[in-house]
């Protein structure tokens, strides 16, 4: 079974909606970076077990996402904040160059802390 990021991704999301089981073994798998006969060592059940559950948790995070889109919401505003960073950056170095204004100056270091702080 290869290991897919997305999934650990949609983990942080929606990882407690799952059962405490799921979650053990889907953690295990892709956080702890654990195999499929480790994991059914630590539980007491096989390695088919295993990867049935992995199997269905995999799909009820993707269906989660599906519905919800937290994950694909997160992201769209991390890559729009990195933006407004950016267009914040390239405001307070215009204005160095050319009329400088105080007032555009502090609202734009205001609008890149802002953005800043929001994407930490």
């Amino acid at each position: 079974m290869a290991k897919d990021l997305k999934i650990s991704f949609l983990l942080d999301f929606y990882g407690e909606m799952l059962t405490q089981k799921q979650r053990e073994v889907i953690e295990y798998y892709y956080n702890d970076d654990l195999s499929l006969a480790e994991i059914a060592d630590n539980e007491g059940i096989t390695r088919q077990g295993v990867r049935d559950s992995i199997k269905r948790a995999e799909a009820q995070l993707l269906e989660m996402e599906e519905r919800l889109g937290l994950a694909r919401r997160f992201r769209e505003m991390q890559a729009g904040l990195e933006q407004i960073t950016k267009a914040a950056q390239e405001i307070l170095d215009c204005n160095k160059r050319f009329t400088y204004s105080r007032d555009i100056h502090e609202r734009a270091l205001l609008i890149r802390d802002t953005a800043n702080r929001l994407n930490r």
